[in-house]
């Protein structure tokens, strides 16, 4: 059954056609990023922006603070404002304090539709050289030159560093937080999930290297420019990825696991 069709099969009469396929395709990424180990025990958020307003005003759907990922369903993600105040009552509060990312980025972003924030191991260690991510295969090339850093002021709480954070990310959709982790950004939830995937692969794939102990190959700015470039006007700049390699990631959790969508 399709992803599409697993949604509607399940959808409760309280969401429309729409909320509910978002609601799916979150839930999934929940799935998806404890899957390939990039959870940090009950902690960070990924965020999607709903498809309508309440009394005006702009709505995302989060996580209960406290619900492992492998416990994100559809149904018990909650709807909350621009500031983190749940629209909906549950045993797990929202997160309010680290919700501050989040919704900085949803303020000034309206053309994004969904962030991940983690604190992999491999993201935090990356997140802690100097030079940052170094690009050193073809698949993390796409990041050349398209990463935003942001210096760590502490645990993420204060609000005032909103506007720090927004300025120093930009138009990027990538970020690495110094001493602190990664994000990604994307228009749809499967584009937020390729650029994380692909960044924890190339910090990875950099510790690997690095442990050796040899010296790096680094290819020369051409090289890696050009590589981004292609990136950008092949499939994964082009919306495919959202019909191709989403659909079959939707699949392996529904072999695993089909009560995300529920």
């Amino acid at each position: 059954m399709s992803a599409t069709a697993l949604a509607g099969a399940r959808r409760p009469t309280r969401y429309s056609e729409e909320e509910w396929k978002l609601r799916v395709e979150l839930a999934a990424c929940y799935r998806l990023i404890d899957h390939f180990g990039m959870t940090d025990l009950v902690y960070n958020h990924i965020t999607a922006r709903l498809p309508y307003k309440v009394d005006g005003k702009e709505v995302f759907l989060i996580n209960g603070f406290g619900r492992h990922y492998t416990e994100i369903t559809a149904s018990n993600l909650l709807r909350v404002d621009i500031e983190g105040r749940s629209l909906d009552e549950d045993e797990y509060p929202v997160n309010g304090p680290g919700y501050v990312i989040h919704s900085a980025i949803h303020h000034a972003r309206h053309e994004v539709t969904c962030i991940i924030h983690t604190h992999s191991r491999a993201g935090c260690a990356v997140a802690a050289l100097k030079d940052g991510l170094v690009p050193l295969d073809q698949q993390s090339m796409q990041f050349h030159r398209r990463v935003a850093y942001h210096e760590l002021e502490g645990i993420a709480t204060d609000v005032s560093e909103r506007e720090r954070l927004i300025t120093d990310l930009g138009a990027m959709n990538v970020m690495i937080l110094r001493n602190h982790g990664l994000l990604t950004c994307g228009r749809s939830v499967a584009e937020a999930f390729r650029r994380m995937y692909y960044l924890e692969r190339a910090c990875r794939l950099q510790l690997d290297v690095m442990a050796t102990g040899a010296a790096m190959s680094i290819p020369s700015e051409k090289v890696a420019e050009h590589t981004a470039r292609q990136w950008e006007e092949g499939t994964a700049g082009n919306g495919t990825v959202d019909a191709i390699e989403w659909p079959a990631l939707v699949r392996l959790m529904e072999k695993q696991d089909p009560g995300f969508a529920s």
